[in-house]
């Protein structure tokens, strides 16, 4: 199954949709939807997991370019990860460095 990547932007917050399967074949297109939002320089950045069903390492690299793109100053959120792409995530520790959320909430979110 292939990537479908689909962003918005309202009110410095940046929302990134996955949808598919991130691999290595994929992960050019979720790095142009980072690159592409970060030009708006949201204050957070929204990235909407619960339909990716699975995320092979070349989708945890962007992860990593996403936080190093994004700065120190915007927070990231993973809302939704299934317990496969969830372990990915965790195996590195990156999940220390984002807010895991299991669903949107807007008034953590957008508070």
């Amino acid at each position: 199954m292939a990537l479908d990547v689909s962003t918005e932007q309202k009110n410095g917050i940046a929302k990134i949709s996955l949808a598919g399967e991130l691999d290595a074949a994929s992960a050019g297109d979720f790095r142009s939807a980072i690159e592409q939002v970060a030009q708006e320089q949201p204050r957070r950045l929204v990235l909407m997991m619960n339909k990716l069903t699975f995320m092979a390492s070349a989708g945890l690299r962007v992860l990593v370019f996403t936080k190093q793109k994004m700065g120190r100053d915007v927070d990231i959120y993973l809302v939704g990860a299934h317990d496969a792409v969830l372990e990915t995530i965790e195996m590195t520790g990156f999940h220390e460095s984002v807010v895991m959320l299991d669903y949107y909430d807007a008034d953590q979110i957008e508070g």
